[in-house]
């Protein structure tokens, strides 16, 4: 039961774990965009970039569930990709009501010099943190989003 504040409560917002993940994910956004500004992808183009290079051909409900963006954002995600040459879209031979997405040579070239660009993203955003720590908020990270744990 969620307990009813008061004018007496301290609610401290700057301690709250939403308020914190959200300035902690906009901290690594920051740091993410101003990374991959050699390349011509944005964070989120980048994921599901690489999700359609790990899932080889993906309808866009495949994508979806894969990455967690939503339908709606997505749909406008693979139309800049498309635009940009990094993936095509076919039907599919068995249904053709579904449309199967794929990256392009130009998409996994692209992609090719994003990783480790992306790879580096990371170690900046937890620079702060101590190698124990970085593996410690791996874990509750994973544990939080009920991912199975390493």
């Amino acid at each position: 039961m969620i307990k009813k504040s008061n004018m007496n409560d301290e609610y401290v917002i700057e301690e709250q774990v939403g308020y914190l993940l959200r300035r902690t994910y906009f901290h690594h956004l920051t740091i993410f965009q101003q990374s991959l500004d050699e390349t011509r992808l944005t964070s989120v183009q980048f994921a599901v970039l690489y999700a359609i290079n790990k899932l080889k051909e993906c309808s866009q409900k495949e994508l979806v569930e894969e990455t967690g963006i939503d339908q709606a954002t997505i749909r406008g995600i693979i139309q800049r990709l498309k635009d940009k040459l990094f993936i095509s879209q076919d039907p599919d031979q068995h249904d053709k009501r579904k449309v199967l997405i794929h990256i392009t040579p130009s998409g996994i070239q692209e992609l090719s010099q994003a990783i480790p660009i992306a790879a580096s993203i990371s170690d900046l955003t937890l620079a702060a943190l101590n190698p124990a720590e970085k593996i410690a908020l791996k874990f509750l990270l994973k544990k939080i989003l009920g991912h199975p744990l390493d």
